[in-house]
């Protein structure tokens, strides 16, 4: 490939880095920048890309405003056995940004023009400024200033990373004014969000069988929550052959996991909407509210160049390893349902993935016992589930697997005994600890 609007080639680390950086946060498309590569596309590598990778991002950290985090990705790659940094720059919703020594001038604002990074006019910076949205969970107030972050300790610590006294500040959780800001309100113990999941009995909205929130609690917990949810309710049809078994998943469970993670990531939480998940007969449907962020074109969605809404939020979900890597959820969802799965609106962004058809055997089996479910022990669902949400009780388990209280406190008892599972504080306050990776 070589160099174009959306792609720069470095043969090393240099001074003029922050500078490409901007010119990217500024450009509604964002881009990628090489490290190890000239300007013809010949990969010549890097002495050391570990130094390399550790020094860019304490530089976009540090000589970058307003700040990036959660706008970038900085990744280590192996090209014709050479080592080289790929970096991944999303267009930001808080432009102009700037080099933080020049300010927000037409020396310190850049903007993509091609293959190269143009100097921004004052009357361009003025326009942008003018422009910036100002409704960005970071700078709105909590509605609640004591909060507690009990649970997102918890996962931070099953990642070995800690929570220091100063991580509202590390986290952006803290308005300019050093108040906890709308964000925090998200990630904390207790909050008036939720993610909702309804269940009808047809194929339109008449017949409600279910609705249920999954909320009021730190907006991580809630999404492990709806996975594990989704998780129980997605089928697996079997046909046993020979000499292979075959399966088939009745919704791809990794595109309904990018579609459920990208809602709750770039959710409009400003005017207090919260993504739904909701199962018909025949299929099932994530919706986000607030549409395409601003300044976006859908070709630019659809080619996976993100813009992450709430950067506060997709920050977290990226030290949890929730999101491995900018923009990859949408060609997920893509390669398995196509364009014509997304409905996109001003007001909401809705992903529909219809249901796969059982194999021949399991709809004649489908008339008498309905669709068949894949076999798996009530002690491994357990596990599973544990692993994803340690915070679980025993109720909510019972409601996921769909056996009684009674029943899960016994495998739970079993797989204490034989060394898989221990509980780490108290009944109360305290979670589970998966200690075997196997499901087997």
């Amino acid at each position: 490939m070589t160099e174009s609007n959306r792609i720069e080639y470095k043969r090393e680390l240099t001074e003029s880095l922050e500078k490409e950086v901007v010119a990217f946060l500024n450009y509604h498309d964002g881009g990628v920048i090489y490290l190890g590569i000239d300007r013809d596309g010949e990969v010549l590598g890097l002495l050391d890309a570990d130094a390399v990778q550790l020094a860019v991002k304490d530089r976009l950290k540090n000589n970058i405003q307003p700040s990036i985090m959660g706008l970038f990705d900085v990744l280590l790659e192996r090209r014709d056995s050479r080592d080289i940094v790929r970096i991944t720059v999303a267009g930001g919703l808080e432009k102009p940004y700037y080099l933080r020594k020049y300010g927000m001038t037409p020396k310190g604002c850049f903007l993509r023009v091609g293959s190269s990074s143009e100097p921004m006019t004052q009357e361009m910076i003025e326009s942008l400024y003018g422009r910036r949205v100002r409704n960005t969970i970071g700078r709105m107030d909590s509605p609640r200033q004591d909060l507690r972050f009990e649970q997102l300790a918890i996962y931070y610590d099953t990642k070995g990373l800690k929570l220091n006294a100063a991580f509202m500040q590390n986290l952006e959780l803290l308005t300019p004014d050093g108040k906890p800001n709308y964000a925090a309100y998200l990630l904390a113990d207790e909050n008036g969000a939720s993610l909702q999941v309804a269940k009808y009995a047809g194929t339109d909205r008449d017949q409600l069988t279910e609705n249920r929130d999954y909320g009021r609690c730190s907006v991580v917990k809630a999404l492990k929550s709806v996975l594990d949810r989704v998780y129980v309710e997605n089928t697996v049809f079997t046909r046993i052959g020979y000499p292979l078994r075959e399966e088939r998943e009745m919704i791809d469970s990794t595109a309904i996991r990018e579609a459920i993670i990208n809602a709750v990531a770039h959710n409009d939480y400003s005017y207090g909407a919260t993504p739904k998940i909701e199962f018909f007969a025949d299929r099932v449907e994530v919706t986000s509210m607030g549409g395409l962020p601003y300044g976006v074109a859908e070709e630019d969605f659809f080619s996976g160049f993100s813009v992450p809404r709430n950067k506060e939020i997709m920050r977290v979900f990226r030290d949890l390893e929730i999101v491995e890597q900018l923009g990859s959820g949408i060609p997920r969802i893509i390669k398995v349902y196509g364009r014509k799965a997304f409905e996109i609106r001003k007001s909401f962004l809705r992903v529909v993935m219809p249901y796969a058809k059982p194999f021949a055997q399991d709809e004649a089996a489908s008339e008498d016992n309905g669709s068949v479910k894949s076999s798996v022990k009530s002690s491994v669902k357990i596990l599973q589930l544990l692993r994803g949400n340690p915070q679980m009780n025993i109720h909510e388990l019972s409601a996921l697997i769909g056996i009684s209280t009674r029943a899960i406190e016994k495998n739970i008892k079993t797989l204490q005994s034989k060394g898989q599972l221990q509980r780490i504080g108290s009944a109360k306050g305290g979670h589970w600890q998966v200690l075997e990776s196997s499901d087997e």
